[in-house]
Parts: structure tokens; C-alpha cells; sequence
């Protein structure tokens, strides 16, 4: 990185945010008017056109101090959009009788998978800058990620990290598991394959998936099994092959089915004829509480881990004004987007009756491109 590529990174970053956003402006403008004016749809749409306003004014990037007054608006803007998941997710989930499921669901993967990218591109840029910034102090660190994308990422690690969030929550952060294992410990997670496995990625968006991923094995475990001293081990299996790495993990949480869902791939839907949770009165409330907190969700591990360290540091319930609340629907779609965002799957399989399994597979970056429609 030098000066010459950095000021060029920034000038892409400019003209090349306004044309996504612009496409997603002509998708909203396409919907049925019933669902345009929907709550969450509508401050989704001025947000959009604020944004694409706000970018295609912005002046040409020419220097190194022009870059960074660019990383600060940068920053603004992602800041603006942190409500943009849950009200989304709110409005569509309201539009549901409106909408086909597979066009609905082919919506929201649209706009999903096109914020990942935007946000990729801007926290990538902020990041290179920042690190340019620290070489021409001195400051700069060896071996540190080349912006976003840690070239050695450790798979191990990565999920011991999320293990070690998870099992620091209070038995009950989600209000929906029986007091029955309040003192049990949550579930050991064994960790066992290609366990030294390393390869390049983007460390959030794999920890979000593995995070979301143990956090629905260890609520479905200690549900399981409310009796038990004991709760049964969660297993982590590290695969790795040439052109990808796979992650399964596998509990005995009882499986998945229930009246609301019949194949686990409704879990990724947002329409309420697959998956009848969309339209829950509950869930349509935390929603409504997460869109119109000032901190949004901006779906990562970091958020939700300092909404309980917050709550148990003041002995209060965590509220859904917190921050995003842990049962509003989204972590399982999200999941599954970062999952595919740059050619990776996310598959379940559930023995009813005794637990689940879950494939994740993730190329190797540098053999794949983004999987994204501009």
C-alpha cells in the first residue's frame, strides 16, 4: 500500500457506492406501494436516498488529508445505516401477505448481501487507511490483517473465542429457557479435525456465523435438558480441504422442527408462509425497539456481547433497547448470507428428537469472487 493506491481505493470507493445503492433505490421503487409504505420500509428508502445524495456530491479525493476527512464521512454513513437490518426485517416481515415468499425472499437477500458488500468496502478502506497512517508513524504492526481479511486466520481460535462469550452469558439471556439449569453450567465445546487449520478470511463475518450458530446449540441443549446436572458437549469438527474449509458443528438440542418450521431452510426465510415466527407479536416488538434505538445492528459478535456484559454490570434484564435483541430472527438469514456472501453454504440437518447438525463451508478467499448482483 502507498499513497498513490490509497487515494485511487478511495476515489473507487466513492463512485462505486452510489451505483449499489442506486440499484437498491430501484428495487424498493419496484415493490408494491402497499409495501414501499410499510413502517421500517420507508426510513429504509430515505435513508438510501440521503446516502446516494450524500455520495454522488462528494468532491474527488486528491490527497492523503482528503482521505482521511473521506474515512470520517465514511464512518458517518455507517453509522446512519445501523437501523437498516431490523427495519428491513420489520417491514418485510409486515408485508409478508403482500409479497410471494421467493420474491420476498429474494428482496431481502438482494438488499442484504448488497449492504455486506457496501459495508465491506467502506470498513476494508478504513481500514487499509488506518494502516497506512500507522506506517507513516512507525506505529504499524507485522503480520496485522491487510484491512479487513486476516491472511492467517485460525479457525480454532476463532470458535474458542466464541465459546468463551457464550458461556460467560447468564443461563437465561434470552428469556425463553426454564429455570429448571439455572445453576448448570453451559455446554462444553469439544473441538476436534484439522484443528490447526489457518486460512484467509474475514474474521468477523466467520465469527458472527460460528457465534450465531453455537449460540442456537447452546439454547436448544439447555432447553433439551432441563433436568440434567450436566448439560451434554457440543462438537466443533475443523475440515480442511484444498479450495475450502468446513465447520460442523453438533449438538443435542432436540432438532429443529416445530409447527412453525418443516424443512431447516425455512429458517433462512423471511416470509411467514415459510416460517410463521416472521409475524409474531413479540417479535414484531423487539423489532420495532432494535430499529428505533440510536445503535441499530450492525450484525456482529462485538454488539451482542456487550448488551449482556452491560446488563450483568448493572443487574438489569437485557432490554431490546440495548441493543439488538437476541430473538428477533435475523441471526440464522444473516448467518446464511455472510455463509454464501463470498461462495460458502450453510446447510442444517436436524434428527428430530435429538439434535442437529450444521455444515458451514467457506472457500478459500482468492479463488472466489463476491457473490453479489450490483
Amino acid at each position: 500500500m502507498n499513497e498513490e493506491r490509497l487515494i485511487k481505493s478511495a476515489n473507487y470507493v466513492r463512485t462505486e457506492l452510489p451505483v449499489r445503492i442506486a440499484h437498491r433505490l430501484r428495487d424498493l421503487q419496484a415493490l408494491p406501494y402497499v409495501v414501499v409504505t410499510q413502517e421500517g420500509v420507508a426510513k429504509v428508502y430515505e435513508l438510501y436516498w440521503t446516502a446516494f445524495d450524500k455520495f454522488r456530491r462528494y468532491p474527488q479525493v486528491d490527497t492523503l488529508e482528503d482521505n482521511d476527512a473521506f474515512c470520517v464521512f465514511l464512518r458517518n454513513i455507517l453509522d446512519e445505516h445501523s437501523t437498516v437490518i431490523p427495519s428491513l426485517s420489520l417491514g418485510l416481515s409486515l408485508s409478508s401477505p403482500y409479497l410471494a415468499p421467493d420474491r420476498l425472499d429474494a428482496f431481502m437477500r438482494r438488499m442484504l448481501v448488497s449492504r455486506i458488500s457496501r459495508r465491506v468496502l467502506v470498513e476494508h478502506h478504513v481500514a487499509l487507511s488506518q494502516s497506512f497512517n500507522n506506517k507513516l508513524k512507525g506505529t504499524g504492526q507485522a503480520g496485522a490483517p491487510v484491512g479487513i481479511i486476516h491472511t492467517g486466520l485460525n479457525v480454532k481460535e476463532s470458535i474458542k473465542r466464541c465459546v468463551a462469550y457464550l458461556r460467560s452469558r447468564p443461563y437465561d439471556a434470552d428469556q425463553d429457557v426454564s429455570s429448571g439449569t439455572q445453576n448448570v453450567d453451559w455446554s462444553e465445546v469439544v473441538i476436534d479435525g484439522h484443528v490447526d487449520t489457518t486460512f484467509p478470511y474475514i474474521r468477523e463475518h466467520l465469527e458472527y456465523i460460528i457465534f450465531e450458530l453455537l449460540k442456537n446449540s447452546f439454547r436448544a441443549t439447555r432447553s433439551k435438558h432441563p433436568d440434567a446436572s450436566r448439560l451434554p458437549s457440543i462438537r466443533a469438527t475443523i475440515v480442511a480441504a484444498s479450495h475450502q474449509v468446513t465447520i460442523r458443528i453438533s449438538d443435542q438440542g432436540g432438532g429443529i422442527m416445530s409447527s412453525h418450521i418443516t424443512t431447516p431452510s425455512d429458517l433462512f426465510s423471511f416470509s411467514h408462509v415459510r416460517n410463521a415466527a416472521r409475524l409474531d407479536d413479540a417479535r414484531l416488538g423487539a423489532l420495532r425497539t432494535v430499529s428505533s434505538s440510536s445503535r441499530g445492528m450492525k450484525a456482529t459478535v462485538d454488539e451482542q456481547v456487550k448488551t449482556w456484559q452491560t446488563a450483568t454490570a448493572e443487574h438489569t434484564p437485557s432490554p431490546a433497547s440495548l441493543a439488538p435483541h437476541p430473538r428477533i430472527g435475523i441471526g440464522l438469514p444473516m448467518s446464511n448470507i455472510f455463509a454464501t456472501y463470498f461462495g460458502g453454504s450453510l446447510e442444517i440437518v436436524s434428527m428430530d428428537g435429538y439434535g442437529t447438525d450444521v455444515y458451514l463451508r467457506l472457500p478459500r478467499l482468492g479463488t472466489n469472487l463476491e457473490g453479489i448482483e450490483v
